[in-house]
């Protein structure tokens, strides 16, 4: 017979309800139980009662031998005649059980101070195990320690809280080194600044965007999508084109008076213009490339690299005019901005009509 044990060795369910112990079998441990519940709901030793009943309910449903079970309670105060107690109680619940099959016990406890009554018990029955309730609610310390628990468990919250936290834990291990190093007044710059990038970061999302744009990169890469090479590519013509037009506009300025802003932003342009206008057609031909092998392509999507070098050609036009430089006239200035605007019209038109005759490819599969 397997005998489930609850042990409540300070007889807070006897000094609580009256109920004279030992408490054998289980609508008797069940009866006691709610009483005790009634009477002290907050008492750790009421989860020991009633975790002797789940585990005789669980036990009933999957072993085939017999289950018993019981609660015997010690005394308050003397741990020795608490264990005394507990001794005499288990003795009178073998009695009541008058079966000749060997016993053995499974202990309910709630800490590791009923525990101490192990040995007692082992002198009369053999031990199957120990199963010991823990209570997952409580209050002031139990409670913070849960809560602190869940915030660290969660990975949104732990960002938020724990990031802030350590770099500013991290000020004097840099003062520290920078002590050493001879750069004292940096330490709370970098901090600051580490600060700040963290929470404009959080504030505008970054972190969720940069993951975004990783896991594109990532699948592009894995899909061979021919974009990732002409962005590449685009991005080193826009770096050229920047140095290429901060490099024109010192060239007019040490050429001639000093400029105003338009003629600023014009030398920019005209020193750039034709290195970013390569980028975006680079660029777009990646993608139409792209759309073609997924058979999403539309000849709509041509239009990109001429309206990209129509718009280039008038802004290089109107750039070069406002600068003065030789050879843009009027005229040219006309000729440039009747040039683009017709460029972009006719590929409008011509891939209109190549769209209603073909239609768009489809993907064979």
């Amino acid at each position: 017979m397997l005998l489930v044990l609850c042990i409540d060795l300070d007889d807070d369910v006897g000094r609580k309800t009256g109920i004279e112990t030992p408490v054998v079998g289980r609508d008797a441990v069940e009866d006691a139980a709610v009483e005790f519940a009634t009477a002290d709901p907050e008492d750790s030793d009421l989860n020991v009662l009633f975790e002797g009943l789940h585990i005789y309910d669980d036990l009933s449903a999957e072993e085939d031998e017999s289950i018993e079970i019981a609660a015997v309670t010690g005394l308050e105060g003397s741990d020795v005649a608490a264990n005394r107690a507990v001794g005499e109680e288990l003795d009178e619940v073998l009695a009541r059980l008058s079966t000749g099959e060997d016993v053995r016990a499974l202990l309910v406890t709630d800490g590791a101070q009923d525990e101490s009554v192990v040995p007692v018990i082992r002198s009369r029955v053999e031990i199957d195990g120990v199963r010991r309730v823990v209570v997952r609610q409580a209050q002031d310390l139990e409670s913070m320690y849960y809560t602190i628990k869940q915030v660290l468990d969660d990975p949104e919250t732990r960002g938020t809280i724990l990031v802030p936290l350590g770099i500013v834990l991290l000020i004097y291990p840099l003062a520290v080194l920078a002590d050493l190093l001879g750069m004292q007044g940096d330490v709370f710059g970098l901090v600051s600044g580490l600060l700040g990038l963290y929470l404009l970061s959080r504030g505008f999302g970054l972190g969720e965007r940069l993951d975004g744009v990783v896991d594109r990169l990532l699948s592009g890469l894995y899909a061979g999508r021919v974009t990732l090479v002409t962005y590449l590519v685009a991005g080193v013509l826009l770096l050229i084109g920047s140095a290429s037009g901060y490099q024109t506009l010192q060239t007019v300025q040490a050429d001639g008076d000093p400029l105003g802003v338009i003629e600023v932003v014009a030398a920019v342009i005209a020193g750039a213009i034709q290195w970013f206008a390569a980028a975006g057609v680079t660029s777009s031909l990646g993608r139409v490339t792209d759309e073609y092998l997924s058979g999403t392509f539309e000849w709509r999507y041509l239009n990109a690299p001429f309206y990209i070098v129509s718009i280039a050609a008038i802004l290089h036009a109107v750039s070069v005019y406002f600068l003065e430089y030789d050879y843009a006239t009027l005229s040219y200035l006309a000729l440039i901005l009747t040039g683009g605007t017709l460029l972009g019209l006719t590929s409008t038109l011509a891939f209109a009509v190549a769209e209603s005759r073909f239609g768009k490819r489809t993907d064979p599969t």
